[in-house]
């Protein structure tokens, strides 16, 4: 094998490591953007809930909240709760056995 065929192949390997690092980098930001959506749907529906039980509020801004949530898990899955991610943090409190640590 000669010198320039060395540097194709290492030419040829690099871009491949280099085009599966893009592919991680999208993926990853895809799901943080995902994620970022998730959580202004459930603030919405919280404030929705909220509305409705103390305000007054009307219950279709609950119904509305709730589909919209639907929608999102019909496009982009299944979200990912901090249990899911091993984080079992609440207030930066770790948690055992559904109580906080310390009680």
């Amino acid at each position: 094998m000669g010198l320039m065929d060395k540097v194709k192949q290492g030419a040829g390997q690099a871009l491949t490591k280099a085009q599966q690092g893009v592919n991680q980098g999208k993926a990853k930001l895809d799901q943080a953007q995902a994620k970022h959506q998730w959580d202004g749907l459930l603030r919405d529906l919280g404030a929705a809930v909220y509305a409705e039980q103390r305000q007054g509020g009307p219950a279709e801004a609950v119904t509305a909240a709730l589909a919209a949530l639907d929608e999102h898990v019909t496009t982009q899955g299944p979200a990912e709760t901090a249990a899911d991610q091993g984080e079992g943090h609440v207030d930066g409190d770790e948690v055992r056995d559904g109580e906080p640590a310390g009680e």
